[in-house]
């Protein structure tokens, strides 16, 4: 890999997902990509794929090492969906709220509802080498939306890492509690590790 970077872009113009990074990451600037910088369709059939296409973009509109981070939940009743369209799983403007209700409706009266958070980010370095790093998180859906913390489907995701008298969804934990179990965390690490960063745990 390319020497250490102290500055990456990061393919991305969601705002919670960059404060995420940057609250995992430390010893490196992040920064969002350019609003003049137009962003592939994220056609891919996994989290990998899609990273992997937004990262060449953000690298070869910036000539800066760039790493994007695609992420989302798979229920197990529904055979692994939302998946890869879990950002636009009630429709392509769909807001948060509306792709969380429209789960919490398909998983109504539902017997089983464990449901996985995975995350990969990848990473272009000064080079243009390539690599990806994955994270995952195990949970189960509560049947309505708690808290106020996090976002996506975050307020009724009630990850198993917290042991079983932990009824706490994601939106319910501090950041520093998130981040030490979180898909995006353990996928974070992953880079901090590759890259010779730190990383919060």
């Amino acid at each position: 890999m390319s020497p250490l970077p102290r500055r990456l872009v990061v393919a991305t113009r969601n705002e919670h997902k960059l404060k995420e990074l940057a609250e995992i990451l430390t010893g490196v600037e992040l920064v969002s990509l350019p609003e003049s910088v137009e962003m592939p369709a994220e056609d891919g059939e996994t989290f990998a794929e899609n990273a992997l296409v937004k990262a060449r973009a953000a690298r070869a509109a910036t000539g800066e090492p760039a790493i994007a981070d695609d992420s989302g939940i798979a229920a197990r009743a529904l055979g692994g969906r939302p998946g890869v369209y879990s950002a636009r799983f009630a429709g392509e403007r769909a807001t948060d709220e509306q792709n969380l209700a429209l789960l919490l409706r398909e998983l109504d009266g539902a017997e089983d509802r464990r449901v996985a958070y995975v995350c990969a980010i990848a990473l272009v370095d000064a080079e243009g080498k390539e690599r990806t790093f994955e994270g995952r998180c195990e949970g189960e859906l509560a049947a309505k939306p708690r808290g106020s913390g996090g976002f996506g489907y975050d307020p009724a995701f009630v990850p198993l890492d917290t042991g079983p008298a932990d009824e706490r969804t994601m939106a319910e934990l501090s950041p520093t509690e998130k981040h030490a179990i979180s898909h995006r965390g353990r996928a974070g690490r992953g880079l901090a590790a590759a890259l010779g960063l730190e990383a919060r745990r």
